[in-house]
């Protein structure tokens, strides 16, 4: 007999634990980089109808997996599908995932550990500002450094998790998500009030057609299910957890939403700051730790700004890290009927092995010809292969069984449990069976070189512009 499954204390500590997940540093770390990449207004317009369109959707589908199964990824892929051995594989792949995420994630949080510190210190004073940028580059290749602050921040993910759902991660959910919002307001309307304010806005707002490509829109897909941590088995997990009638649906539009306005927030934040110093917008992953302590370091209260912006940092990696931790830790829990401690302290301890590699991967005493093999360093490997394969795989199969192989009744009932949007299941369906799918699709099949997106698109763009000259 399977044991009773614990549940969210309530409604909204489930809402704001989800919410904690998706806004991590998929919005505060990746978000910014990749929306000045491709030029602002326009992709932030395209992620957000990708959220809405598609995102929204797979997040109530993986919840409805979750709470119909009761079990972690492996265990409702297995219970749903009477322990189809190809869809319990599917299952696989999302804690795959999120084991690999946790492994570098770690390190990327434990930097922003340091900066903390390193704020507190009023690092940058008597530095020239080349000198500040140049301080990450010394943090990345200090391997004893890096080592030290990832293994802080992997115990501190595991002591959330050690307690369990309620007491553990629950509880500093509610408290870390809510300060996470008063430390970005005030960020925000301290960012409004610089000189690049009205360009920087302009930049992040006003859309601008002419750098509108294919692999754009495919690129802001992909930042939405990242966003929402899709394709990791973390909703499904999640979603085990919640009460029978809580409504799904709608907890899907809040948490969305919620992914939204803190993007939306964060571009205000971010791009005043940057186009008051003059710096390019597209700066690439170094943005956080390289380009934003130099815009620090130039501004009145700058100890107090960079502290906050970097426990702002290490709180939204942290909401975020309990769910990847919290995933692996779930199916041993049901597949292997450990004890959560001891499923916390050994995932825990497996997540800090792994991800020394990626710790020493600038410093170089793994590893060392890695680089030169494959042309990039082992944590950029590992982010990669994550993020550019096994979390769109993972999302494609994960589409595709919600709207193919998910029996329509059970999905109904799942989806329509203690909902008063019923009326929403068939378009949510529809969008299950033939929207999420095909998109997602298109981004394996760009990634794998099978399709030239942009290519494809140019020409589609030629031939409608000869056709409007005739």
């Amino acid at each position: 007999m399977q044991k009773q499954r614990e549940h969210w204390s309530s409604h909204l500590g489930f809402i704001l634990v989800a919410a904690g997940s998706a806004i991590g540093l998929g919005i505060l770390w990746k978000f910014p980089y990749v929306t000045g990449e491709n030029g602002g207004g326009l992709f932030f317009l395209v992620y957000i109808a990708c959220t809405l369109l598609i995102g929204i959707p797979v997040f109530i589908g993986e919840l409805v997996i979750g709470r119909r199964a009761q079990r972690g990824a492996v265990g409702a892929f297995a219970h749903l599908s009477h322990n189809n051995t190809f869809w319990k594989s599917v299952g696989w792949l999302g804690v795959l995932s999120s084991f690999f995420i946790m492994s570098y994630y770690s390190v990327l949080a434990g930097w922003g550990m340091n900066y903390v510190l390193m704020s507190l210190s009023h690092f940058w004073k008597g530095k020239s500002l080349e000198e500040i940028r140049d301080t990450f580059d010394v943090l990345a290749s200090a391997g004893d450094i890096t080592l030290f602050w990832h293994f802080a921040f992997t115990a501190l993910t595991v002591a959330v998790v050690y307690p369990g759902i309620r007491h553990g991660i629950e509880y500093w959910s509610r408290f870390m998500t809510s300060g996470l919002f008063i430390i970005l307001v005030g960020l925000t309307a301290y960012s409004l009030t610089l000189p690049g304010m009205v360009e920087g806005v302009k930049f992040f707002l006003q859309p601008d057609f002419s750098k509108l490509t294919a692999a754009g829109i495919l690129q802001a897909l992909g930042l939405s299910f990242f966003t929402l941590s899709l394709g990791q088995g973390i909703m499904i997990t999640y979603g085990s957890y919640m009460r029978p009638h809580d409504d799904i649906p709608k907890t899907g539009l809040i948490v969305g939403s919620m992914t939204i306005v803190i993007a939306f927030m964060m571009g205000l934040m971010i791009f005043p700051i940057i186009f008051t110093f003059n710096f390019p917008p597209a700066a690439g992953p170094g943005l956080v730790f390289k380009t934003l302590p130099v815009l620090f370091s130039q501004l009145p209260g700058s100890l107090l700004i960079s502290t906050v912006f970097f426990i702002l940092f290490v709180f939204t990696a942290l909401t975020s890290a309990i769910a990847l931790v919290e995933v692996v830790v779930a199916n041993f829990i049901d597949l292997f009927g450990w004890t959560r401690k001891k499923a916390a302290l050994i995932v825990g301890a497996a997540c800090f092995l792994f991800g020394i590699p990626s710790a020493l991967s600038v410093s170089g005493p793994l590893f060392s010809k890695w680089n030169s093999i494959y042309g990039k360093t082992f944590f950029t490997t590992i982010d990669d292969l994550t993020t550019d394969w096994l979390l769109p795989v993972t999302g494609f199969l994960t589409a595709l069984y919600i709207g193919w192989f998910l029996e329509r009744d059970k999905a109904f009932e799942e989806y329509s449990a203690g909902s008063s949007m019923n009326y929403l299941f068939k378009p949510w369906l529809f969008f299950m069976r033939w929207v999420a799918p095909t998109a997602v699709f298109l981004i394996i099949l760009n990634k794998s070189g099978v399709i030239q997106i942009d290519h494809l698109f140019d020409n589609f763009k030629g031939m409608f512009e000869t056709e409007g000259q005739t």
